[in-house]
């Protein structure tokens, strides 16, 4: 099968399109093949050799955290899948990933995918859509009639973020630049902070019950716990800049590691089929241009979900 691996850590220039072997499902595995994985920035840095620490990978390696796809093969003691099912899923961190014809997904991982988009596209969903999901419910605590602020929320889990925390009954304040503004305000939005020309930190007058942040700046994180009323949360998914807390006020800081949960995916599938979360894509491009993908995130020039087609 072809695949796309790194042999070494480095730049984008490390990444390889080539012939690896197909795998073969061992107990309680998925064989999927591949439609489509997607990029997520943190790939750059495990390419990169930094992660190693908290995501150590062995070498070669293949890059892909999202996959969507069809049931190939199923391993033994596999239950609640049958082959050709279409599902999604996020991968393990530390093992081959999706960028490749054909992947081995814990069975635990997957979910079946959503009808109402097409197959490729759902694998914009699982890593952001659950960061977004977690941050907001797992970590925030957040309940309808509360008061929310997504700072950062022109990328792609800030729109998850958004639209659940709409639909949860919460009041949305969100910052963005004007190129994503419009964007947020379509996602739910009650409030549009332009953090381009104003500071967050004087823009929020009434204080809010959860803060997510999703933008790296360490001055502006440092803040944002002042924002926070007695008793809420700052949840942090730059994990490389500590959650502020404040002790004296009850108000937690939490630094957000994502983690693989197909029940919760599965909430989000739903939500997706009944009209009630949109799946952006903003680039589609094949597997063969997935090393272009990783010049441009490393320049700054990668803007929203990018997929990466493998099959049709």
């Amino acid at each position: 099968m072809k695949a796309v691996r790194f042999h070494e850590f480095g730049g984008p220039e490390v990444l390889r399109y080539e012939d690896v072997e197909q795998p073969v499902a061992g107990a309680g595995e998925v064989l999927v093949r591949v439609t489509a994985t997607t990029f997520n920035p943190v790939e750059g840095n495990i390419r990169l050799g930094v992660m190693q620490g908290p995501i150590p990978v062995e070498l070669p390696h293949t890059p892909g955290l999202d996959v969507a796809g069809t049931v190939d093969a199923l391993g033994e003691g596999v239950e609640g899948f049958a082959v050709g099912d279409e599902v999604v899923g996020f991968l393990p961190m530390t093992k081959p990933g999706a960028a490749a014809e054909y992947v081995l997904a814990p069975a635990e991982a997957l979910t079946p995918a959503p009808k109402g988009i097409p197959l490729a596209d759902a694998a914009a969903l699982p890593l952001v859509g659950l960061t977004a999901y977690q941050a907001l419910f797992d970590h925030g605590r957040l309940e309808a009639g509360q008061r929310v602020l997504v700072n950062g929320a022109g990328g792609p889990v800030g729109g998850y973020a958004v639209q659940l925390a709409k639909q949860a009954g919460a009041h949305v304040i969100a910052t963005a630049s004007p190129r994503s503004a419009e964007a947020v305000r379509t996602a739910g939005a009650d409030e549009v902070v332009d953090h381009t020309s104003t500071s967050v930190l004087s823009a929020v007058a009434e204080q809010v019950d959860l803060v997510l942040n999703l933008a790296p700046d360490p001055e502006v994180l440092a803040g944002l716990v002042t924002l926070v009323r007695p008793g809420g949360a700052v949840v942090n998914t730059t994990i490389w800049m500590p959650a502020p807390t404040d002790e004296d006020r009850d108000v937690r800081g939490v630094n957000l590691y994502v983690r693989s949960d197909a029940e919760q995916l599965a909430k989000l599938v739903a939500l997706v089929d009944s009209g009630d979360l949109r799946v952006d894509v903003a680039q589609r491009v094949p597997l063969t241009d997935l090393s272009e993908v990783h010049v441009q995130a490393a320049s700054g020039g990668v803007r929203g979900k990018v997929v990466i087609l493998v099959s049709a």
